[in-house]
């Protein structure tokens, strides 16, 4: 008896977990968007975590927008003005080849943009 509770408890578990929403890849607008707040949880920057969303439509990318972090604000901003648009109008392919300088004064806030832009290139091309 408790061997067929355990089973059952565990069939019902299971099912919740899949009925849960991944939040990874929606859609919006007609784009895929790709949220790297799961993907980049131990991609940390400066102060903490710097996760992005990625919009992409026929396989390139149409742009990229970071997400509520702890960096601080003016120093991020650096990597919002010179970094985040390297990737438009790059197809999915190509962007995940390149090799992005990090920002001067916004290193380690620059390089985990960049892992965390790498991170949902490849979730959306395996997905």
């Amino acid at each position: 008896m408790m061997t067929v509770s355990c089973c059952s408890l565990m069939v019902v578990a299971l099912t919740l977990m899949s009925w849960v929403a991944d939040d990874t890849m929606t859609k919006e607008n007609g784009m895929t968007v790709i949220n790297t707040t799961q993907l980049g949880k131990d991609v940390q920057g400066f102060l903490g975590t710097t996760p992005v969303k990625i919009y992409i439509q026929k396989n390139k990318v149409v742009k990229i927008e970071a997400l509520k972090n702890q960096e601080t604000p003016k120093y991020f901003l650096k990597v919002k003005k010179n970094l985040l648009d390297k990737w438009n109008g790059v197809k999915v392919k190509d962007a995940k080849k390149m090799k992005v300088d990090a920002v001067t004064g916004a290193t380690y806030s620059s390089k985990a943009v960049i892992e965390n832009v790498q991170l949902g290139l490849d979730y959306y091309s395996k997905h």
